[in-house]
């Protein structure tokens, strides 16, 4: 397992972008950004491969959000552009210790996690 640390939340006007960065303590394989409103689950954002080979978009956020990573920083990246007032949510990056290339989007996949970071999108 490695320390994820998020940066990048803040509050933002609709149709504003945001760009969250999650920086790892070591190495990391497939890494995600997941989600979780007030009262709802954590769901599914973006998932990379360690070579950025595979990545995956939940349909909600699919065309508008971009996902990258440099593995020399070893820090996932999550470019969010148009955002909507339901993007509102704290954003959590995860990260996979397994060498494992397929994207996935259930919350049990990782076994590392960030603090999170509110991200807020006013109408």
């Amino acid at each position: 397992q490695v320390q994820l640390v998020e940066s990048g939340g803040g509050l933002v006007q609709a149709g504003g972008s945001l760009r969250l960065s999650c920086a790892a303590s070591g190495r990391t394989f497939r890494m995600g950004w997941f989600r979780q409103a007030p009262g709802k689950e954590r769901e599914f954002v973006s998932g990379i491969s360690r070579y950025s080979i595979n990545t995956r978009y939940a349909a909600s956020v699919k065309g508008r959000f971009t996902i990258s990573r440099d593995n020399g920083k070893n820090t996932v990246y999550l470019q969010m552009n148009s955002l909507q007032p339901e993007d509102t949510a704290v954003y959590y990056c995860a990260a996979d210790s397994r060498e494992i290339a397929a994207i996935g989007s259930s919350p049990l996949e990782y076994d590392s996690w960030g603090q999170g970071t509110q991200v807020t999108v006013s109408s």
